[in-house]
């Protein structure tokens, strides 16, 4: 692949694919956390669909968890355990005195020389980091390392969504520390340069290097089940972890109210707290039992079996407060052939078509649900057609077949660097 620029913009031509007598690209994916959160799930299936012909995936985690042994079958994985400081710091503590804080203490320096060793004595072509604290650390060791380093960077990058110390770390680096970035929609590469909402995306491109937006996908065919009031119940369901961000509260509040007017419908909250927020859950417990639907709310717990969740719901709902940066269970949902009620920010229109494979509602706006789930639940022809538009949208823009090509077509991008430094 051929990279060209004009004034503030990047663009990508397809690539010549390597000769066959060519090895494949030995590209290392490096993760801070094994724990089965969406970013860790999103590379999981990236790295199952890469033709192996052309990439040879090796995986580092920084910590031990359940995604270890998931992606063993798929890639040579192994575990470089961080030390408990690092591992303990949050994202949204990551500013510059941090920074600072990382490079000065010797176990943080130490793992960042560790982990270039890693990189150099497995013969890695390319770096490829998939959360905010495998930028920074896996950055600065692929730069050690003389390894050029992608940036997967799946958290928009704004101050609604991250400190502002966050921000302006993220985004200065971000000029400096990868060769490329790869962003997981338009609205997290905006928010990385620094652009507004509405602006375009040739021109948020204003970093050094070059960028490109790869959405998540789902693996397709995905099974699909039309849309019923099976029993006589209609099941409504918001799929993910359990966070103040993620809205169960707006749900909650919103269930409230539609159970009085459709007594049938059945509200199912899907995941579990993750990242020490079990206090929010317990919280989200009680508002189900004072607001007097605790009977008619059910609180599944972790499941790791999506698509049969997906089958057993007729409505899918997305309840976030905060833009998302994509929203894996939104096409998820629509690749199930279910009609989608999402909130309207960050990355999610880039999903959904308001009022074709779903509807858009403002975030933290209980009312607006209340009115879309109504709307949805009394007209069913309505409901299907929604389904099966969004099905469709999804065969043709969201699996992750289309997002493997495309990841892998960054990689051969990568091909015309200059030799490695010895």
């Amino acid at each position: 692949m051929r990279l060209h620029s004009q004034p503030g913009v990047a663009t990508m031509e397809v690539p010549h694919l390597r000769e066959e007598s060519c090895p494949p690209l030995r590209v290392l994916f490096f993760d801070h956390t094994a724990a089965q959160s969406g970013a860790e799930i999103a590379m999981l299936n990236l790295v199952r669909h890469l033709d192996s012909r052309k990439v040879t995936p090796v995986v580092v985690f920084g910590a031990d968890g359940p995604i270890v042994e998931q992606m063993r079958p798929f890639a040579d994985t192994h575990v470089l355990p961080m030390p408990v400081a690092v591992a303990g710091a949050k994202k949204d503590s990551l500013g510059v005195a941090s920074l600072f804080h990382l490079r000065a203490t010797v176990g943080g320096v130490a793992y960042i020389w560790r982990l270039a060793e890693f990189i150099r004595r497995n013969d890695v072509d390319l770096v490829h980091t998939n959360s905010l604290k495998a930028d920074l650390i896996g950055g600065i060791a692929a730069r050690f390392s003389g390894r050029p380093v992608i940036w997967h960077v799946r958290d928009r990058i704004d101050d609604d969504y991250l400190p502002l110390s966050v921000v302006r770390t993220f985004r200065l680096l971000s000029r400096w520390v990868p060769h490329f970035v790869i962003a997981n929609s338009g609205a997290t590469l905006r928010s990385l340069s620094g652009a507004p909402p509405d602006s375009s995306l040739s021109s948020c491109v204003k970093r050094r290097g070059n960028s490109a937006v790869v959405h998540d996908g789902t693996p397709w065919p995905f099974p699909a089940t039309r849309a019923s009031a099976r029993n006589g119940l209609f099941r409504i369901g918001l799929i993910g972890r359990i966070s103040p961000w993620k809205g169960q509260h707006i749900f909650l509040q919103a269930a409230a109210q539609v159970h009085r007017s459709f007594p049938n419908a059945r509200f199912f909250i899907v995941g579990g707290a993750l990242f020490g927020e079990a206090e929010y859950e317990r919280q989200v417990r009680s508002l189900a039992e004072s607001l007097g639907i605790s009977s008619v709310v059910t609180f599944t717990g972790f499941r790791g079996d999506v698509p049969s969740v997906l089958a057993d719901m007729d409505l899918i709902v997305h309840a976030s407060t905060t833009g998302e940066p994509f929203g894996q269970v939104i096409i998820e949902g629509m690749a199930a052939g279910k009609p989608v009620i999402a909130t309207n920010g960050g990355g999610v229109p880039e999903i959904v078509e308001d009022g074709k494979t779903g509807i858009l509602v403002p975030m933290g706006d209980v009312q607006a649900m209340v009115e879309a789930i109504r709307r949805v639940l009394a007209d069913p022809p309505l409901a299907e057609d929604m389904g099966a538009r969004g099905r469709e949208r999804v065969r043709d823009h969201f699996t992750i077949e289309r997002k493997a090509r495309k990841v892998e077509a960054v990689y051969q991008s990568m091909l015309s660097r200059p030799p490695r430094p010895s």
